[in-house]
């Protein structure tokens, strides 16, 4: 179903995305087993699992930040009795927040494998603490420049920087202070 095809430009190996690979002038097929890296041509139906794979993704990160955590606090609303706010209802909205949160990280973790297995991005390989790899850590750095990130793991990114922006405009011009004004 696939060829292998290598860059002329000295074996290096190109990037995945459809753009580039067409701007790479590409050589006849390599035989199997050559050292050569090679670049997959991604044919065209392809390209709508990439787009929905990331559509999800994006709404399985905003949905963190943003549905999680109203979702649990309509269910624990649920579960205040009519006397006020008691612990049973903190506690409903606490594992209900984890456990959503904890559903949609995995959710987000197994939409990423399906990209990369998608895009036909190398299996990351086991990651070794810090503290715990050699001084000569380098090869894993250098994996990383070489491969970059997916755009999965870039939506993710951006969804963090997003939160937390949007935090610290809350909490710094519209919260109030809680310190009284005497």
């Amino acid at each position: 179903m696939s060829r292998r095809f290598t860059t002329e430009a000295g074996g290096q190996r190109a990037s995945q995305s459809r753009d580039h690979a067409q701007n790479q002038q590409l050589s006849p097929p390599v035989p199997p087993g050559d050292d050569i890296p090679a670049v997959r041509v991604h044919p065209r139906h392809m390209r709508p699992k990439r787009v929905a794979l990331t559509i999800a993704t994006l709404l399985a990160s905003l949905n963190i930040w943003t549905g999680c955590p109203l979702l649990a606090v309509w269910v624990g609303s649920r579960f205040v009795p009519d006397s006020g706010l008691s612990m049973g209802a903190i506690a409903i909205v606490i594992v209900v927040l984890a456990a959503s949160v904890l559903s949609l990280a995995a959710a987000l973790t197994w939409l990423s494998a399906k990209y990369d297995e998608l895009t036909d991005r190398p299996v990351a390989a086991r990651r070794t603490s810090p503290w715990l790899r050699s001084m000569r850590g380098e090869r894993e750095a250098l994996a990383k420049k070489r491969q970059g990130i997916s755009a999965i793991e870039r939506i993710v990114v951006l969804s963090v920087v997003a939160a937390v922006a949007a935090f610290e405009v809350w909490f710094f011009f519209f919260a109030g202070s809680s310190l009284p004004n005497s």
